[in-house]
């Protein structure tokens, strides 16, 4: 069980995060409710990552950040705030930060960005990680997704990275809702809306790919993200 450091002012808010975390994401939560609090506990325990509010009483989140990356270089860190001002988004990734996300958020698209820093934490340290599919069939098209190819007919169609990346979550939640945010973390590892744009020019690509099968039908889900309808 991977042990997050949580360090927020706002006990409510706090609490909140920790019970989700724990039951949802399956972690060990430590809250701490300022700075000072959140660096003490830093040094009695080892932790696998930092979620740091940056507005805090007695030691602000950005002060506490640059003191724990002077212990630990590597242990990633996420700094949460209602500012968000560029400077303050620079600021983040000066001081070492490895994401930074805007209050207020959703609990779910934090639990999405720390899945998808440590997967690629565990990567860059060789962590062996548990085997993905790879090979899916979708109607009457395979898909290969460590070639890139779809195949129908006796024909194939060659993928791009981004597009094998996207269909191979369609695929994994075939029949069931891929939620866009999960899709720009997993793929883009931001949701900005530069990269929404782009994830919805792949999506119409994905649809052409597919359009010779009536059977296959990638569906936009209102409000929540897209479904790979397979009958």
């Amino acid at each position: 069980m991977k042990r997050i450091l949580l360090v927020e002012d706002d006990p409510n808010l706090g609490l909140l995060l920790q019970d989700y975390l724990q039951l949802k994401g399956k972690f060990d939560v430590i809250l701490c409710v300022d700075g000072e609090e959140g660096l003490r506990a830093f040094g009695k325990q080892e932790f696998d990552m930092c979620i740091l509010d940056v507005m805090m009483p007695k030691k602000d989140g950005f002060t506490l950040g640059k003191e724990i990356r002077k212990i630990n270089q590597h242990i990633p860190i996420i700094f949460a705030t209602a500012k968000a001002m560029m400077e303050d988004k620079a600021s983040a990734y000066d001081l070492g930060g490895d994401d930074y996300i805007t209050k207020p958020f959703r609990i779910e698209e934090l639990l999405l960005r720390i899945n998808a820093l440590l997967k690629r934490v565990s990567a860059k340290e060789g962590v062996e990680v548990s085997p993905v599919e790879t090979q899916f069939q979708i109607g009457d098209y395979t898909f290969d997704y460590t070639t890139q190819l779809i195949h129908f007919n006796g024909q194939q169609q060659k993928l791009s990275t981004k597009e094998a990346e996207l269909l191979q979550l369609l695929c994994l939640k075939k029949n069931a809702v891929l939620t866009r945010e999960e899709a720009l973390l997993s793929i883009w590892h931001d949701d900005n809306y530069f990269n929404g744009r782009s994830m919805d020019v792949f999506l119409s690509k994905l649809r052409k790919y597919l359009r010779e099968d009536p059977k296959v039908e990638i569906l936009n889900v209102h409000g929540k993200g897209y479904k790979l309808l397979v009958n």
